[in-house]
């Protein structure tokens, strides 16, 4: 080789190096970003579904008055949904009047509208108690977000524009049949499976294709259940990958990819409505009976069969609207007969119970849980099995005021939100967000 030929190699080797280190660094960031805990909120119950936020630094006690109001919007519409958040975008349900129930997408910065898109009507208006609204959230996955009217339209919307890719009637396409209070299901993603649950004889839980709407497989679950007003849950358990839902007979487990039906659990359906979102652990499904108790099951794996096996069912135990989360071995939940309780995940004890708050939604964060009653007021309590201790308490300002007709009045439904250093909450058609990062 004359030196003319090893002058020109050398750049040439230079740039594939430096063209290698580029490529490892851009695959090491992306490696980074994907492995990296979101601090999105991007569906029902957070970014597992189950209530609990991974993210930190946030305060470990409020002022008085409360954290730090960003703003507070009073007209967002009508409804009990709970918002999703996904970067600079709140994504809510809400209607006004019976024939406009809409997607919204709206500006964390100051909370005011990007993007309305109506999907249909609001389902079973003569319903009773008679608050007919809507009631679900959106799911956020990528560039597409889920969302299930209360009458039961079924749409895939952009992200960007809110414009629908694809819509279905649960009720005209699958012989969908929804409780007294109509479709109050969070859709579920699972990788390429978008799960519903348009109850009935037919097709009680449906798995489709998220991209199209195609439909991947139906499950006719025995007994033809209507649609209860809990979402779906993926749990692993017995060997099997299966979608477990509450529906209006029961907590049934379905196999994730054929829909073949493989359990149910009957005790939890005692209670008036069916709108306790199960919360599982390895091959734990436990489910809250309203107003009346708790159960827990433990799922075995027999052939091809997968029986549950009941641990115990007991009065009192967490049953409310606004759900339960597991921290560790205990659950911590609201009761419908306005009490706060936490109790020993596998055996059912009440380690504490408090009357200081009434009923609730709850979420979790950083060892805390934030605590939305239904009465509007908001609170941080120690997520520990010890002692019921609160750190603070607040009432958001300028609450709407809920109507009562009949023995029931309206409540505040929506479940607390953590995303991204901010506290939501939502009230009907009153939206707050709250700065609960500690270190600004």
């Amino acid at each position: 080789m004359n030196s003319k030929e090893k002058t020109a190699r050398v750049p040439t080797a230079l740039f594939l190096l430096l063209v290698c280190l580029c490529l490892a660094a851009v695959f090491v960031a992306r490696s980074a970003d994907m492995a990296a805990p979101t601090s999105d909120w991007p569906q029902w119950r957070g970014p597992e579904r189950n209530g609990i936020s991974r993210e930190t630094g946030l305060l470990k006690q409020w002022p008085t008055a409360g954290p730090k109001l960003l703003w507070q919007v009073n007209d967002i519409g009508d409804g009990f949904s709970t918002p999703a958040v996904v970067g600079t975008r709140i994504y809510v349900m809400s209607n006004r009047g019976m024939e406009n129930e809409f997607v919204q997408a709206l500006s964390t910065q100051d909370g005011k509208p990007i993007w309305t898109t109506r999907v249909g009507n609001v389902g079973n208006p003569n319903q009773n108690p008679p608050y007919p609204k809507a009631r679900s959230t959106p799911t956020v996955d990528g560039d597409s977000i889920y969302a299930l009217g209360s009458d039961g339209d079924l749409a895939c919307l952009e992200t960007g524009s809110g414009k629908i890719r694809w819509q279905k009637s649960l009720r005209q396409e699958f012989g969908g049949k929804p409780g007294e209070w109509a479709y109050a299901e969070s859709p579920l993603v699972d990788g390429d499976v978008l799960v519903a649950t348009p109850g009935g004889a037919q097709a009680t839980i449906v798995a489709l294709n998220k991209k199209t709407g195609a439909l991947i497989w139906k499950s006719a679950v025995p007994d033809g259940d209507p649609a209860g007003y809990a979402s779906a849950i993926v749990v692993q358990a017995a060997g099997r990958k299966q979608y477990v839902q509450f529906l209006s007979k029961g907590i049934v487990g379905v196999d994730a990819k054929t829909g073949e039906f493989l359990w149910r659990y009957k005790e939890v359906a005692k209670g008036p409505a069916q709108a306790f979102t199960p919360v599982a652990r390895d091959e734990y499904v436990y489910g809250g009976a309203l107003g009346m108790g708790g159960g827990l099951v433990r799922l075995k794996q027999n052939g091809a069969s997968v029986p549950a096996e009941q641990v115990y069912f007991k009065r009192g135990l967490p049953n409310g609207f606004g759900g339960a989360v597991l921290v560790g071995d205990y659950l911590y939940g609201g009761e419908v007969t306005d009490h706060l309780l936490a109790v020993e995940f596998t055996t059912g004890k009440v380690m504490w119970t408090t009357e200081n708050i009434g009923m609730a939604s709850l979420a979790y964060a950083e060892g805390l849980l934030y605590v939305h009653d239904a009465n509007g007021a908001v609170a941080l309590v120690e997520a520990t099995p010890d002692a019921f201790r609160e750190r603070s308490r607040f009432t958001p300002p300028a609450p709407p005021q809920h109507k009562k007709e009949g023995d029931y009045a309206e409540r505040a439904y929506a479940y607390p939100v953590i995303a991204n250093g901010r506290l939501y909450i939502r009230d009907l058609g009153s939206l707050w967000a709250y700065d609960i990062k500690a270190s600004r």
